[in-house]
């Protein structure tokens, strides 16, 4: 099965928020494992054909966060593609301006303008923050009380062989297998002690934590208003909610 990357190099801006002090005082204590993947019915959204990862990432959050939270939104391809297209230039009649995404464009947009959904309301990212993908702890953190993860990675060119959720895991590669294949955006959905779960081309996958942190370089903390909260357990309720969003936009 063909499958594509498009996930270009990290935009840094001094503006962007850092998230991590921000979840350890809301959630000191990180629970032991915590997974919101279970059973969502994550799609390719097209990511077979083009290089709109950050967009099915987007789609796969939205699944994620309403199945725990609510009720379960599942955008169509044609809806994330549109999404691609409004950010980036891509063409889905014809396929050109195929050159992929800088996630913080997206998460820009996301933000300020909204994306295509199910349904006559457009959908709106609250508020992010980045987190450094090495700092573990708070990477569970943005995964357990705000139900995901956005994050980036440079994909080995031994990974792009593997079976559709196959484990990713950076030891069993070697030679030319470790050689990087391109960005990728992929939605970090639940962990464990061992690593982390992520949906990538439509399909929940794992790996290591000592592989995440080898080759992710950039990830973000996402507040979202519109699709989560009051999730029972470590989600945040209304109050939560209130007062980490008070906190990222006062800095």
């Amino acid at each position: 099965m063909t499958r594509c990357l498009g996930k270009k190099d990290p935009k840094h801006d001094y503006r962007t928020y850092r998230l991590a002090p921000v979840l350890e005082a809301a959630l000191p204590t990180v629970p032991y494992a915590r997974d919101w993947s279970a059973s969502v019915p994550y799609q390719m959204w097209g990511n077979d054909r083009y290089g709109c990862c950050a967009f099915a990432a987007h789609a796969a959050l939205v699944a994620t966060w309403t199945k725990a939270a609510q009720g379960l939104v599942v955008l169509s391809t044609d809806q994330v593609l549109a999404n691609y297209a409004a950010v980036t230039g891509f063409n889905p009649a014809t396929g050109t301006n195929d050159g992929g995404t800088v996630l913080l464009d997206e998460l820009n947009a996301w933000r300020r303008t909204g994306f295509q959904r199910p349904g006559q309301t457009l959908d709106y990212l609250t508020a992010f923050g980045s987190i450094q993908p090495s700092d573990e702890m708070s990477i569970k953190r943005g995964i357990a009380f705000l139900g995901g993860v956005l994050a980036g990675v440079q994909v080995p060119q031994g990974f792009l062989s593997l079976g559709l959720g196959e484990t990713w895991d950076l030891d069993t590669l070697s030679g030319d297998a470790l050689k990087p294949a391109g960005g990728h955006a992929i939605a970090l959905v639940g962990y464990n002690l061992d690593g982390v779960f992520f949906n990538t081309w439509g399909t929940r996958t794992f790996m290591p934590w000592a592989t995440f942190s080898a080759i992710a370089d950039e990830a973000y903390g996402l507040l979202s208003r519109q699709n989560w909260l009051g999730v029972p357990g470590t989600a945040p309720t209304g109050e939560d909610f209130d007062a980490l969003l008070a906190e990222v936009r006062a800095a």
